[in-house]
């Protein structure tokens, strides 16, 4: 069964930008994914992608983020589930990635 997808913007510790990411992000809810995080980049270049709640990141997930990468700043906070993933993908090479 398929975790449904929450998206919570809002501002870190910091004061920069962030989405919080619950759920699974696969094709069936990749545009969901992308278009909130084009509203949050569209008030700014940089924001914090927190995918600690993420239990499952398929290819169009991925993509999603590759998309934006070149053109904005995402860090991007991913869980030990996702480290493999993010690795094989190259996403880390494109994108600061810290795992937790």
């Amino acid at each position: 069964m398929t975790t449904a997808l929450t998206l919570v913007a809002g501002r870190g510790d910091d004061g920069d930008r962030t989405l919080s990411v619950t759920g699974e992000i696969d094709m069936s809810n990749a545009a969901e994914f992308g278009a909130a995080l084009d509203r949050e980049l569209a008030e700014g270049t940089a924001i914090t992608v927190d995918l600690t709640g993420v239990t499952y990141l398929d290819s169009a997930g991925i993509a999603v983020l590759f998309d934006r990468t070149e053109a904005h700043d995402l860090r991007l906070i991913a869980p030990r589930l996702l480290e493999r993933v993010l690795r094989v993908s190259g996403l880390g090479q494109v994108a600061k990635v810290t795992v937790r």
